[in-house]
């Protein structure tokens, strides 16, 4: 997301055979049993499958993704954001209802790692078992540091701001890093809504809204960010922890923060960016997790968000950048940025546009966009494709995480 801060004093899917695209197949065949990096082809999405690859969809993922319903199926395409200290019941019954497949801890919490893995044990009960195979929940927050920091108390240890962060050696901060990973890991999740992989030029600083203000940025040059994110992710995925690089393609030439501002624009930034860097060097490693943003880069498609564009998603990220994992959108639950959308908008427009897991901080959305998701697949072909390619994407991630059994 782009902050849940303290403030400072306070191109299509390919063509479907048996209703799964081939890019996906090629996925679940090689993914079950395998680590993410192996899970993920060589081939652009939508390029020609070797033969060699498109095996029967009796595979893991398939042979799950087949035998649910369509409402667990939209499901999966969903995060719903739940109180890290307490959540409440009203919001967990309403992910359990619709069959929502990933959760993220929002706000804050001092209680500690113990007490954090209680909160996360007593509503993974609420995952589906589909032919047998329990679909478990992917588990995430905002563990950057300094103010984004959902989770604290003791076996946490208090992270400092990423500013902080690029100024140690990329050694180091692997080593933290993965001792950080390791506190999640006890505590029960699966993945950090984190590095932010946005650079914030030193001319404009604490003058960005939702980045330079709170110190959330590694450095003030690509080279800085790229190396330090690499690092905060290599440790992450040293303990078994995925990570997601955000906000694509980046947040740190503007103004306005997305979550509290409308109409956030970028005119600066192209798909030749220098800024694009430590994104492209992201995917280059493996990174399972990308974000969009929900600002508007004008020098690439200047009539939609960035999480409504298919020119950002489908032809830079996923075409340009060979991106392969999981497209995760910032909040599009009560973000001002996606304010003039109806839930259902919001989340027809992110999947038509390429994403594939919503997040949600608001779970009351969370009926209003199902509803909509479902509707738009009794009329559209081409968004059923992109619904089963989302699916196929999300339920690999799960197998990453330890959190779907392919043995």
């Amino acid at each position: 997301m782009t902050a849940r801060p303290r403030r400072p004093g306070a191109g299509r899917p390919a063509a479907l055979r048996s209703g799964v695209p081939l890019v996906t197949m090629m996925l679940a065949a090689v993914a079950c049993g395998t680590p993410a990096a192996q899970a993920r082809p060589t081939e652009p999405a939508g390029a020609p499958a070797p033969s060699a690859l498109v095996t029967s969809p009796t595979t893991c993922v398939d042979r799950v993704y087949n035998g649910m319903t369509q409402a667990q199926r939209i499901g999966q395409l969903f995060m719903g954001g739940v109180s890290a200290s307490r959540p409440s019941a009203t919001d967990l019954r309403t992910l359990r209802d619709h069959h929502v497949g990933s959760v993220m801890l929002t706000g804050r919490s001092s209680a500690g790692t113990k007490a954090t893995r209680k909160v996360v044990d007593g509503f993974r009960g609420q995952a589906d078992t589909v032919s047998g195979r329990r679909v478990g929940l992917l588990v995430a927050t905002d563990q950057e540091g300094g103010q984004v920091q959902v989770l604290s108390g003791p076996g946490f240890s208090t992270i400092p701001n990423a500013l902080t962060q690029g100024g140690w050696s990329t050694s180091t901060l692997k080593s933290r890093a993965a001792g950080w990973a390791g506190q999640l890991k006890s505590a029960g999740l699966d993945l950090n809504l984190a590095p932010v992989a946005d650079v914030v030029p030193a001319s404009l600083g604490t003058r960005n809204g939702p980045i330079g203000r709170y110190y959330r940025e590694y450095g003030h040059t690509p080279e800085t960010v790229t190396s330090h994110t690499g690092a905060f992710a290599a440790g992450f995925k040293q303990a078994h922890v995925m990570t997601t690089f955000k906000h694509f393609p980046g947040l740190g030439r503007v103004i306005g923060n997305t979550d509290t501002t409308a109409n956030v624009v970028d005119s600066v930034t192209t798909t030749t960016s220098s800024y694009l860097t430590p994104f492209k060097a992201g995917i280059k490693a493996g990174a399972p997790f990308v974000m969009t943003s929900s600002a508007t880069y004008t020098k690439i498609d200047a009539h939609h968000i960035a999480a409504f564009s298919p020119t950002v998603i489908r032809k830079l990220l996923r075409t340009q950048l060979g991106f392969k994992g999981v497209v995760i959108s910032d909040d599009l639950g009560q973000a001002v940025a996606v304010r003039s959308f109806t839930p259902g908008q919001r989340a027809v427009n992110f999947l038509s546009a390429g994403g594939n897991l919503i997040l949600t901080v608001k779970p009351s959305t969370v009926p209003a966009m199902t509803q909509a998701i479902s509707d738009r697949m009794r009329t559209s072909a081409a968004f059923r494709a992109d619904v089963a390619d989302s699916v196929h994407r999300v339920l690999l991630a799960k197998v990453s995480a330890g959190q779907l059994s392919c043995g």
